[in-house]
């Protein structure tokens, strides 16, 4: 809740929320979304992280989440959210590693999952770095995407870890 206000602001930007459907045009609806969705009870291990800069530790960079696939399930997605200053650096990808590590080793999932908008590359290629495979195409919230998953198997295939 510390970063409520910092979500919001990078929500406004269209930039950043052009690719995910969402109450963002909408103030009431937009606060009352983010509230729902950062204060759910989503399970043990499951949420959001706020992202800072290293060499800015005041910076919100953006966040990374993972939940039930759409707050209710039954799959777990992970996904991303970043202000345009943040873009292009690695930071999503960086971020994220070790939350789909997490995913698997700490909370003990199968399986997690990504839908993103066929019109956003860059958070594709984040998923693929990730080691999501693209597995077809599907529809979210009324508009089609490309679905990506990704298996603990293949995730520790692809990631050993080191000694």
């Amino acid at each position: 809740m510390a970063d409520f206000a910092a979500c919001l602001a990078m929500d406004r930007d269209p930039e950043v929320t052009k690719h995910v459907a969402g109450p963002w045009h909408d103030p009431e609806r937009h606060e009352r979304f983010l509230l729902e969705r950062i204060q759910k009870p989503f399970g043990s291990g499951l949420g959001y992280w706020s992202l800072f800069a290293k060499r800015e530790p005041d910076q919100f960079l953006g966040w990374i989440l993972l939940i039930p696939y759409d707050g209710v399930g039954p799959d777990i997605e992970i996904g991303w959210r970043l202000n345009q200053l943040a873009w292009g650096k690695g930071y999503a990808t960086e971020a994220a590693r070790p939350i789909v590590e997490h995913a698997f080793r700490t909370v003990g999932l199968r399986r997690i999952v990504a839908d993103i908008d066929p019109a956003n590359s860059a958070s594709m290629r984040v998923s693929e770095k990730l080691g999501l495979a693209f597995i077809g195409d599907g529809e979210h919230d009324g508009m089609p995407c490309k679905c990506y998953a990704t298996t603990r198997e293949d995730f520790f295939a692809a990631n050993p870890r080191k000694p």
